[in-house]
């Protein structure tokens, strides 16, 4: 006999559930998901929001088929507490049951299947969007760090050749043995990464963060739920699918983190719960976008270090505001110029109800990248995730979830590289937060 302890440890017992969605809200609120379709500029925005106008008729089928449905079950009571109490008549009521049986497994059906068309629909809904959210296509500077007066860009400066002539990285044998985009972080550059790891992790305890350590390969349909669909608002593919299995490679440790409250009921009581994931995150679209092919910015598979909240739907604003401001500070503590981006509603993603991102200047590309990401996802992973809390009344309610890069390595690793390096000595200065983890070398 199977234990209820091995059921839970192999997942039987935690396959995620159809998700909950409140209709009623959902039909309240449908110009606000109608706008936030259309100002995401989904691929299959026009169909969605097609499939949206339909919701209220189907919800309006759904209370008629409840309805007659609790009819029959009382017709049905009513003609067998008759048929208990005189059993002569069982014969004249027999084919009336029988019709009332057919007719209620008709119902039966019917509201399974316009129930499946509702879930589809609302589970394909993007989240709403806060009121802050720019509409403009393009982000809004919320603000900046280390700002300089002026930013130039220059060739010399370009992470790869750097990196390459000081032995700290290797693409040809990568892409010999694996392909293009796969890279082999060596000597200075592999001890980089483990101090930028521990760095990262370190602040992340000290500001009440768990460190995990999850797995990367997680069921489709925890992909799924978290929002990450094969492919991207692009319509690129973005998650690696394992053939033949239910599994894939998660692009960001988010995903599993995400997955330690699947169908659970967390205890708030004593304020959020943080977690700190360390794993190899992989993107299957590396490349595809045409730039940025060579060198560490877009590569197939990286470390990186992600922070994951859940929490109470009055506080996930500010908890937003507060992973920010980590950010901020790891930004400020590499001495990086960047700029910190409310990002705009086509660039948010289907899951995220805000999100900010922030770019650092990257001299040898000339230009800012992005090297975090945070966003406040409120109840979209949850519902799907089945993962609740009992608020102050004792009753069950989603919580939200928030998500934020601590370390993305590949990237932090050139922009300290391109912004750090000196041509007169062929070297790259080490910021005094990092050098602790780096055997306090000031230089490598």
């Amino acid at each position: 006999m199977i234990s209820k302890r091995l059921l839970h440890c192999t997942g039987i017992l935690n396959a995620v559930r159809k998700p909950a969605f409140n209709i009623k809200s959902i039909i309240n609120k449908l110009d606000e998901y109608t706008d936030s379709i259309n100002s995401r500029e989904l691929v299959n925005g026009e169909q969605l929001s097609s499939s949206l106008k339909e919701i209220p008729q189907l919800y309006g089928e759904l209370k008629e088929i409840d309805y007659k449905i609790s009819h029959i079950q009382q017709t049905r009571k009513g003609i067998e507490q008759q048929v208990k109490q005189d059993k002569s008549r069982a014969k004249e009521y027999g084919l009336e049951l029988k019709s009332l049986k057919k007719q209620y497994q008709d119902l039966v059906d019917a509201q399974r299947r316009i129930k499946d068309v509702v879930t589809e629909t609302c589970g394909s809904l993007p989240n709403l969007m806060h009121p802050t959210v720019p509409k403009t296509g393009s982000p809004i500077i919320d603000q900046w760090i280390n700002k300089k007066d002026k930013y130039i860009a220059d060739e010399s400066r370009e992470h790869l050749n750097i990196m390459v002539r000081k032995e700290m990285i290797d693409f040809q044998t990568a892409s010999n043995v694996t392909g293009s985009s796969w890279y082999y972080l060596c000597n200075d550059g592999a001890l980089l990464e483990q101090a930028l790891v521990r760095y990262a992790t370190d602040k992340a305890r000290k500001c009440g963060f768990r460190v995990v350590i999850p797995p990367s390969v997680v069921r489709n349909e925890v992909i799924d739920a978290c929002g990450f669909r094969p492919r991207d608002m692009n319509d690129e593919q973005q998650i690696y699918r394992l053939e033949n299995t239910d599994l894939g490679l998660t692009a960001t440790a988010e995903i599993a983190l995400a997955g330690m409250g699947l169908n659970s009921t967390l205890d708030l009581s004593q304020g959020p719960k943080k977690l700190c994931g360390v794993n190899r995150a992989y993107r299957a679209e590396a490349g595809a976008r045409g730039k940025d092919t060579k060198g560490l910015y877009r590569v197939h598979e990286f470390t990186k270090v992600e922070l994951f909240v859940w929490s109470k739907p009055d506080e996930s604003d500010k908890i937003l505001e507060d992973l920010k401001q980590f950010q901020i500070d790891i930004v400020k503590d590499l001495n990086l110029s960047a700029q910190v981006l409310n990002m705009p509603s086509n660039d948010l993603g289907s899951p995220a109800y805000k999100k900010y991102d922030i770019e650092a200047w990257m001299p040898g590309r000339g230009s800012f990248g992005e090297i975090t990401s945070t966003s406040n996802c409120t109840d979209f992973q949850s519902r799907r995730m089945q993962t609740r809390f009992r608020n102050e009344q004792g009753e069950l309610e989603y919580v939200h979830t928030l998500n934020g890069t601590a370390i993305a390595v590949p990237r932090v690793i050139l922009a300290l590289v391109e912004n750090h390096y000196d041509s007169t000595t062929d070297k790259i200065a080490i910021p005094p937060a990092l050098q602790p983890y780096m055997n306090n070398v000031a230089y490598i």
